[in-house]
């Protein structure tokens, strides 16, 4: 467990780029599914419950919000996407605003992405699969509430979704993880620390 993490802390949240902080260091974003537990995920993290807003309305992140570890690291949260309660013109210009982040910040160097271990590899995240593919981005994937399924369950889909990745060619790993249960922490820091300094790990790695 790297407590470096522990020290996160809010500073800014930005409807566009042009209000986010300055675009210098290295940025890791944390993207998924408005209900997948990204911000549980952050939250756990870091040690912090409050840390990144948790609702129970799909959706509630809608804009760019950036949380500083220390002067040259931060974590990003990302506007949740499978967003199906808003209008069809907020999730336009949620998408617009992802895109625009995802493709001109130059401090972004990965990503952190986030599934509800029970519905993995939908639609919108093979989007960002594969856009990562495409960019030679670093991307860590979070199987999200593991405690939901039995042990055995979960190592399946674990293994399913490596089988349905086998075929990709840039920087990506893979764990199981549980914000209640609190387990896949240390499997996270280690990624971080490794995304963060830019070193690559294996290409497909299976995390227990």
């Amino acid at each position: 467990m790297n407590p470096l993490y522990h020290q996160a802390k809010f500073i800014n949240s930005s409807p566009h780029l042009k209000d986010t902080p300055a675009d210098y260091g290295k940025e890791v974003a944390f993207a998924g599914r408005s209900n997948a537990g990204k911000s549980s995920a952050i939250n756990t993290l870091t040690r912090q419950h409050g840390l990144a807003r948790i609702s129970k309305t799909p959706g509630r992140t809608q804009m760019l919000n950036f949380f500083e570890i220390n002067a040259e690291q931060r974590f990003v949260d990302l506007p949740g996407y499978g967003y199906a309660k808003v209008p069809v013109a907020v999730k336009l210009k949620w998408h617009e605003l992802m895109e625009t982040y995802l493709t001109k910040r130059k401090s972004l160097c990965a990503i952190i992405l986030v599934m509800d271990v029970r519905h993995p590899l939908t639609e919108f995240d093979w989007q960002m699969v594969e856009w990562c593919q495409h960019t030679q981005l670093p991307l860590h994937i979070l199987l999200t509430k593991a405690d939901k399924l039995t042990y055995g369950a979960a190592k399946n889909t674990l293994l399913q979704v490596q089988k349905e990745l086998k075929d990709i060619n840039f920087p990506l790993t893979i764990q199981l993880f549980s914000a209640l249960k609190k387990t896949g922490i240390d499997e996270v820091h280690h990624a971080l620390d490794h995304l963060f300094k830019g070193t690559e790990q294996s290409i497909i790695m299976l995390r227990n």
